[in-house]
């Protein structure tokens, strides 16, 4: 694969190379004249079509999953999260040890592994929030709970440019892979002014009620306020916000 340079851009099929525009740009690769029906049906591409299969599924995981978390992505900005969080959940999928090769699914994965997830990578939450917290999940009541004990601001915080104040967010969100439903909860802090003064404990719940079922997921962010004649206003379209998944625990 070669990306297109010049001033002309081409779009379609010329002495079979396949030019074309992406998200990296525009790209020009070799044609291949493998038919759909052929990969469907010929045992050669048998392979071809577990991983077909494998990926489908786990598109349809990483798609569930920020559906889930939507409220909590709005306030992050990565164009590339979505493929970042799919390429993670085809390494998570393969860790099911119940079925073979080609169906493997989600629901029998190990999902633990995704705890440390960023969804921002330009802002990584352990680059950018140095005080310590601890994600307590209770499912019996389907509360998931974030304490940080008291920090300075000042210090904890790498703040960008213009920023005046912050506020942490959490959410716990219960996914069922299996029947694609969701559940979300969220909490977050009062909005904390960059200073030198020490904060108080800060303890953040957010319930989903009791019992839910399928994988449960919390998340922890930072989103960054800027003050403006006493009114704080969320700062440069969520490019330095950060929010990561801090704890997970499997179907219930």
């Amino acid at each position: 694969m070669a990306k297109q340079i010049g001033i002309i851009k081409l779009d379609g099929i010329m002495d079979n190379i396949v030019f074309y525009k992406s998200s990296d740009g525009y790209i020009a690769r070799m044609h291949t004249p493998i038919t759909a029906e052929r990969i469907a049906s010929d045992p050669s591409f048998a392979r071809t079509r577990e991983n077909m299969s494998e990926f489908g599924r786990a598109g349809k995981g990483a798609r569930l999953l920020r559906v889930a978390l939507r409220a909590e992505l709005q306030k992050v900005s990565d164009r590339r999260a979505s493929n970042r969080l799919l390429r993670e959940l085809m390494q998570v999928l393969k860790s099911d040890a119940e079925n073979p090769r080609g169906q493997r699914t989600l629901v029998s994965a190990e999902k633990t592994s995704l705890v440390g997830f960023d969804f921002n990578a330009n802002a990584p939450l352990g680059s950018t929030f140095f005080a310590p917290f601890t994600a307590t999940l209770d499912r019996a009541t389907g509360a998931a709970t974030v304490t940080l004990p008291i920090f300075t601001p000042a210090n904890a915080v790498e703040a960008p440019a213009g920023a005046t104040h912050f506020r942490i967010n959490t959410a716990v969100v219960s996914v069922d892979f299996f029947a694609e439903t969701y559940a979300y909860a969220g909490a977050h802090s009062t909005e904390i002014k960059l200073d030198s003064i020490p904060t108080t404990e800060l303890s953040l719940t957010a319930n989903l009620g009791p019992n839910p079922t399928g994988a449960l997921f919390v998340v922890v962010g930072i989103e960054f306020f800027q003050q403006v004649n006493s009114i704080n206003y969320a700062l440069n379209n969520g490019a330095f916000n950060a929010l990561a998944i801090a704890k997970v625990e499997q179907e219930g």
